[in-house]
């Protein structure tokens, strides 16, 4: 698609900016059904993903779903109802097994058409709560582990998704499908994974409220691995309220991962420990502004708004700039060639690759069709390191984990007695270049990210057209408060708007 014509708009649609929880209710009434809504969001994304914008962010369709939507309905007539996401359309990013007809490939050639032997334990627990796996969506491929020249939003099986704000601007990624779609209301909830911002940032340059857990509590058994250290599941969703539905859906213990067994139980809901943001203390982590003065004056207005609801706001706490990156991308690679090699073999045994040996050479045998944008040297270099066993790794590992908790976010929660820490989620959208690769302006993920903390962005308005998120970062196993905080500061703004689907954003 040339970005420099206008596609048509897509056509009025009834459930544009429809939330879950009013969906749920609307079918709780009669007023719709669970086939109603499959047969919508499938005709509207015909409409808008393959046709018209053509955001290409939804990567394949569940054939099942309305067969599975009609057996749900049989049930609430039945009076059998599963809980509140009973009926509810759902999109999973192409990188969380589904044991059914879809492919789970992580947007790469090497496993399309590749079956999972077996649900993921959080998509288990999605279909036992009643949910409609709708589809998968694309993803930066491998989940943007690949090269340092990486187009977010682009894989080799999957193509390029488009922001649907502006498509000639990134959708970040990796979770670039789940947050295209979900800003363009192809389905009731969408989930991401994230390592590092792969939730948060997608989440915060497509409008999105997106929720990365803290490590624990949603099971990463059947989620394609980059690092066992880093990665998780969440929900990217148009509201705070649909991402505390999701959460709670997926979260759980699951012997298969077993750091899901130590996290401590956890009530449902959003009840937060104290009404609204009254007292709650919220430290500004200034060294993570943009330094882009039309975004930063954005974060200060929302600011602005936290202190208005009662906020004690903490300016400039002093959070460290990231000093361990290096050390963070040694453990990740580390991680990376010994879980990859894992999964391959419990999730994908009949796939032609098994091993990230067996994928670089893939890719090497496919590179017009896998490598025509950049290459895959963070593989290589993978590839070359040690076991989990090395010095190396271990000193990074305890590396990563003083720099972003002990001399990091606990630092600074203890020392100001803080609830959360706020900054910034990331710059607006970039233009897409598949030459250079992506241009980010600031961003805020890696200190929760290496911490394993949990992180929400929430929509804090826009730069040009261009959606901003403001993050809060809190101590493990903070998502209630955290999603509490939100919860007021959305209901305070209301910032989040429906994309306009741009052509370009470049006058020339």
């Amino acid at each position: 698609m040339d970005p420099r014509t206008a596609p048509p708009k897509p056509q009025p649609f009834a459930l544009e900016e429809a939330s879950a929880t009013h969906l749920a209710q609307a079918m709780a009434e009669g007023l719709i059904s669970a086939e109603m809504l499959v047969a919508d969001y499938t005709a509207r994304i015909e409409a808008v993903d393959r046709n018209g914008p053509r955001l290409n962010s939804v990567i394949e369709l569940n054939l099942d779903a309305p067969a599975i939507a009609a057996r749900l309905d049989v049930e609430r007539r039945a009076g059998k109802l599963r809980g509140p996401m009973h009926g509810l359309p759902v999109l999973l990013k192409d990188n969380i097994a589904t044991g059914d007809r879809m492919s789970t490939s992580g947007g790469s050639l090497a496993l399309d058409g590749v079956r999972a032997v077996r649900d993921a334990h959080l998509v288990e627990r999605l279909r036992e709560a009643g949910a409609v796996i709708l589809g998968k969506t694309n993803l930066s491929e491998w989940a943007n582990i690949r090269s340092t020249r990486s187009t977010s939003g682009w894989s080799g099986r999957g193509g390029l998704t488009r922001n649907p704000y502006a498509l000639d601007r990134s959708t970040s990624g990796s979770s670039s499908g789940t947050g295209a779609a979900m800003a363009a209301s192809l389905a009731a909830l969408g989930v991401g994974t994230e390592t590092n911002g792969s939730i948060v940032s997608p989440a915060s340059i497509n409008g999105l409220v997106g929720l990365k857990p803290t490590i624990g509590r949603i099971s990463r058994d059947g989620v394609i691995p980059i690092s066992h250290t880093q990665d998780t599941a969440g929900p990217m969703t148009r509201s705070v309220a649909d991402a505390a539905l999701l959460y709670d859906a997926m979260r759980g213990p699951d012997p298969a991962d077993p750091v899901t067994t130590t996290a401590a139980a956890v009530a449902a809901g959003l009840a937060p420990d104290r009404p609204g943001l009254e007292g709650v203390r919220l430290g500004v982590a200034r060294d993570y502004f943009t330094g882009f003065d039309e975004a930063d004056a954005v974060i200060e207005e929302a600011i602005a708004a936290l202190r208005a609801q009662g906020a004690v706001v903490v300016d400039d706490i002093g959070l460290p700039a990231v000093d361990y990156r290096e050390a963070q991308l040694c453990m990740l690679l580390h991680e990376l060639k010994h879980d990859l090699g894992l999964w391959l073999r419990r999730f994908a045994p009949q796939a032609r690759v098994h091993s990230l040996a067996d994928v670089i050479a893939f890719n090497q045998a496919q590179r017009e069709r896998e490598m025509p944008y950049f290459s895959q040297e963070l593989f290589e270099r993978a590839q070359a390191l040690g076991d989990l066993d090395t010095p190396a790794y271990r000193d990074a590992l305890a590396a990563c984990a003083r720099g972003a908790r002990a001399n990091g976010l606990d630092a600074v929660i203890a020392r100001h007695r803080l609830n959360a820490v706020i900054a910034p989620t990331a710059g607006p959208a970039w233009l897409i270049d598949p030459i250079v690769g992506d241009n980010f302006r600031g961003g805020f993920s890696t200190p929760a990210a290496a911490a394993g903390y949990p992180h929400l962005t929430v929509p804090a308005g826009f730069v040009r057209g261009l959606p901003l998120g403001l993050s809060f970062v809190g101590p493990a196993f903070s998502e209630r408060r955290l999603l509490a905080y939100g919860l007021a500061f959305e209901q305070a703004t209301r910032h989040r708007r429906p994309p306009q689907y741009r052509p370009r954003t470049v006058p020339f």
